[in-house]
């Protein structure tokens, strides 16, 4: 008998350890192993504090990622990065715009050059001290994708656009992917291996609510690591926002320091007509009114305007054709700009200006610009290029 018990409580044992190896086993998040460091963005200004960044696994589970090592700028083939000099950007006051010149019909012009430009800040015409014509230069650039319940119907649709843009980028181009529904999701940290954001886009799933300002604040935060100083986020969402503890304004403070593109693309509510005042643009609509439902097209458009990126809304997404037009249409863009750096007439200032760019030569051209520059930022480059 006193055997037999002994068994029993062996068995009870085995039976204990066991559960436990399941339980660990089913639950420990596999990003965070020993030696692997957990990626942590914190938030500014924020009730959240800090944030860790996590995947969603198939079970609804979370996968913590390791933290990558920080991005240097190495030899590329092809045309060299033309980039300012260290003199020239450690100066006091020294600031950069990315400028997107256009024709009536929206047509990008792409050979301008230093003398086509004037640059005013606050009104004061300033000498550019630096010029680049983008058609060959890479960019550091973070992708967004909205994966709360809403998307459900249209994330095959937006695999596929973004799977398209990715192709399209400059091989050098540095990406990053985000998922986000209550909170950002890291799919994939900062690479050049676009074979590596293409190979996530499989873990996009619908599930949640739309915490849109938080996931910008952390792609802001996370772009600031990109090895280039040019720098962009594409935002893809079909929602307002339901779920940030930030709100619109520390975004719009943030991107204002940090001189950010920031492209989005709204997708409509197919299922809802509507009579709200729209603008159309060929087979784009931009603006907003009751029409576009759930989709916040002037909060999107507020944050484009204010980096001079764009805003696109689409209000079905019927085949993807027209959100493969809107990825290529950005991809496009980020090829056909300009940049130009000048030095503030107020150097040690550490505040906001307003910056306007002009084509005196060109008066038919539309430039389109941020509204202006945080003076004395922190840096544009993830490491010292030279």
């Amino acid at each position: 008998m006193k055997a037999s018990k002994q068994c029993v409580v062996v068995r009870m044992e085995m039976a204990a350890v066991a559960a436990i190896i399941l339980l660990i086993a089913g639950v420990a998040p596999t990003g965070a192993q020993a030696g692997e460091q957990q990626l942590v963005l914190p938030r500014q200004n924020t009730n959240s504090g800090s944030a860790v960044l996590e995947i969603p696994r198939n079970n609804r589970q979370t996968e913590v990622l390791p933290q990558a090592a920080p991005a240097l700028i190495a030899p590329q083939p092809g045309t060299e990065l033309e980039i300012p000099s260290r003199q020239l950007r450690s100066q006091p006051g020294y600031a950069q715009v990315t400028v997107t010149v256009t024709d009536r019909a929206g047509v990008h012009i792409t050979d301008l050059t230093k003398n086509d430009f004037r640059i005013y800040e606050d009104g004061q015409p300033r000498p550019v001290a630096f010029f680049r014509k983008d058609n060959n230069t890479p960019v550091s650039i973070g992708i967004l994708v909205d994966t709360s319940g809403s998307m459900e119907t249209k994330i095959p649709q937006a695999r596929l656009a973004i799977a398209n843009f990715v192709r399209d980028l400059n091989a050098r181009d540095d990406v990053f992917l985000f998922a986000f529904s209550d909170r950002p999701f890291l799919l994939q940290p900062f690479t050049t291996d676009h074979d590596a954001i293409l190979s996530r886009l499989g873990l996009l799933h619908a599930y949640g609510r739309t915490a849109l300002y938080d996931v910008i604040l952390d792609g802001l935060i996370m772009v600031s690591r990109g090895r280039y100083d040019k720098k962009a986020l594409l935002v893809v969402t079909d929602g307002m926002d339901t779920a940030s503890a930030s709100d619109l304004q520390q975004v719009i403070g943030q991107a204002r320091r940090q001189g950010v593109l920031i492209y989005s693309i709204g997708i409509g509510d197919p299922n809802t007509p509507g009579s709200g005042l729209t603008i159309g643009f060929g087979t784009f609509i931009f603006g907003g009114g009751s029409d576009l439902d759930r989709v916040d097209a002037q909060v999107l458009q507020t944050l484009s305007e204010e980096t001079g990126a764009k805003t696109y809304i689409i209000r079905q997404v019927g085949d993807g054709d027209l959100l493969n037009q809107a990825c290529q249409s950005i991809s496009n863009e980020l090829r056909e700009q300009y940049t130009l750096g000048f030095v503030s007439s107020d150097p040690t200032s550490g505040s906001y200006h307003s910056v306007k760019v002009e084509l005196p030569s060109r008066p038919e051209l539309i430039a389109r610009v941020r509204k202006g520059v945080t003076l004395n930022a922190p840096s544009a480059y993830a490491a010292d290029p030279r």
